[in-house]
């Protein structure tokens, strides 16, 4: 099957060693994890967020996201190339201190 845009742009983002969000700027949720995030020191490039709704395409992006993490709410958060869930696991592995301890594993932080 040919690879589509939104797969390829989705595929292009997601890499070992970063962390990437996809998410909407309206929803309430992504905000939360782009603050959660945000507040964390990252090194340079290895946060992104991805706005979904930027691209024409936001339907395919979240039925691909769907296929990839079994779900296509956003926010998606994926560190390195697994898909942790969306916001409320954000919060929870960072309430447990395993966010931070992963985030270090892959030498995402300065």
């Amino acid at each position: 099957q040919p690879v589509s845009m939104a797969q390829a742009f989705v595929n292009s983002k997601i890499q070992p060693g970063k962390v990437v969000v996809f998410m909407k700027p309206t929803c309430p949720y992504s905000r939360r994890a782009q603050e959660l995030l945000s507040h964390l020191p990252f090194k340079q490039g290895l946060l992104e967020f991805v706005d979904i709704t930027a691209h024409g395409d936001t339907n395919e992006i979240q039925d691909y996201l769907q296929q990839l993490t079994g779900a296509r709410t956003v926010p998606r958060v994926f560190i390195g190339q697994e898909c942790i869930g969306g916001c409320n696991e954000l919060v929870n592995m960072h309430a447990k201190g395993e966010l931070l301890t992963w985030l270090k594993q892959i030498e995402a932080l300065q």
